[in-house]
């Protein structure tokens, strides 16, 4: 009895997944709805061309024939072609996924080289989303590619989605997450989103049948203070080109009608334990401010003024001092010419300071700064200068005014300074071979 009883179940959930994987294979088709008569003939059939182009994944039997057929018929937005981007894209390409839109506001710059795999150094300037289309057409030249060099908001994401059945989110920020979020659930579009920091990356794909939306788990965006980008808090390539991967792989999954392995979950990837958790996520909330029963949202807000952030990873620019207690690098440049006393202190991390340093700065990282050693070692330099000529550098300007506020509280009998713009504008306005990163 209790063996046919597991039988029994075992056959429901099978019965499920079909539905479900019969569900998708239908949206799938409905978003295929205004296609003519001529391009649903074209993408009935396979060329010989195509049969050996994909042979190697036709004689799957869960992709075959009909699987890389719809793989031909579906649309995906991919939105940053950075580094989730560029190998989902690739990917996406390579598989067969018969239009491709890629939108990107950014150009390419060297130090996206190591992560941004489909970018190379003779792209360097292009933007992005002209460089990723050049390198899909490259590896699959069947594919229809467009490339949106915009930055996307409320105002145009709506004409730009509509033609695309999926949205892949391969975005750096807050404000675009929620957009894009928001923007899936009034198009009625699936979204495939991923993330990436350091060595950790995430992957979600929400709006998919009764799964949540992005607002369901985080109705409220953080605090921008409270958010590190790559830039900042830097990512190993290895760790993009993994979330990006297998954002293409649910891609392929919704398209070739089966239900994709992260809706309803969450994948946490940890690159340094070389660690995948899955954690199970709730069903959609009733009252979700967009995709619940009774939606308070029912068109796109100012995304930027509802994080209280920019839809970009660029760097900001603090202001937290008057000018009067700021020196640009050309008057610090000045004083190093005089070789008059003074105290240069580097207040960024022990493993960025041997990257690159000034020389006769002193490195004491800004979250040493209140320790009893730091304070004591800070007093000794500063007696030799008369506690005047005290300088606080950072990477871009923005730590070092943090610093000047913590140092006058811990020493007050000191006059500290910011550098404004930091290193980054030491490189720019000094010394030009000073190493940027």
């Amino acid at each position: 009895m209790e063996e046919d009883i597991k039988g029994l179940k075992e056959i429901i959930k099978q019965k499920n997944n079909e539905i479900i994987r019969l569900k998708s294979l239908l949206d799938n088709k409905v978003n295929c709805g205004n296609e003519s008569v001529s391009a649903i003939e074209k993408t009935s059939s396979l060329t010989s061309q195509e049969i050996s182009r994909y042979s190697r994944q036709l004689i799957l039997p869960e992709i075959g024939v009909s699987g890389q057929i719809s793989l031909k018929r579906t649309s995906v937005l991919i939105v940053g072609a950075g580094g989730l981007g560029c190998p989902a894209g690739l990917y996406l390409a390579a598989a067969g996924i018969g239009e491709i839109g890629i939108v990107d506001h950014d150009v390419v710059e060297v130090n996206n080289l190591h992560r941004q795999v489909a970018h190379t150094v003779n792209t360097v300037g292009e933007e992005k989303s002209k460089s990723l289309q050049r390198a899909i057409e490259e590896i699959n030249p069947n594919v229809k590619c467009h490339a949106y060099s915009m930055l996307l908001n409320s105002t145009n994401i709506g004409e730009i989605i509509k033609p695309y059945s999926i949205i892949l989110d391969a975005s750096d920020n807050v404000p675009t997450r929620y957009l894009l979020n928001d923007a899936a659930v009034l198009f009625n579009k699936h979204l495939v989103s991923g993330s990436a920091l350091r060595f950790e990356g995430q992957l979600t794909v929400y709006n998919y049948l009764d799964g949540p939306c992005y607002r369901c788990l985080f109705p409220k965006p953080p605090s921008a203070d409270t958010v590190t980008n790559c830039s900042d808090g830097g990512v190993l390539g290895v760790v993009t080109g993994v979330i990006g991967s297998l954002q293409a792989l649910e891609v392929i999954k919704i398209a070739t009608g089966y239900h994709p392995s992260y809706y309803k979950k969450m994948l946490l990837f940890d690159g340094f334990g070389g660690d995948f958790r899955v954690l199970k996520l709730r069903s959609k909330k009733t009252d979700c401010a967009v995709c619940g029963t009774k939606p308070s949202i029912q068109k796109l807000i100012d995304y930027e003024l509802f994080c209280n952030g920019t839809a970009t990873d660029k760097d900001l620019k603090l202001s937290l001092l008057p000018n009067t207690d700021r020196i640009s690098c050309e008057k610090l440049k000045q004083i190093f010419d005089e070789n008059s006393k003074f105290v240069l202190v580097d207040v960024r991390p022990v493993n960025e300071f041997k990257i690159c340093s000034l020389s006769n700065s002193v490195n004491m990282p800004i979250d040493k700064l209140h320790l009893d050693s730091s304070l004591i070692e800070l007093q000794t330099l500063t007696e030799n200068t008369g506690y005047s000529n005290n300088y606080i550098i950072c990477r871009r300007g923005n730590d070092s005014q943090k610093a000047v506020l913590t140092l006058r509280k811990l020493i007050p009998s000191c006059t500290w300074y910011d550098v404004i713009g930091g290193l980054n504008a030491w490189h720019h306005e000094i010394d030009a071979s000073f190493p940027l990163y």
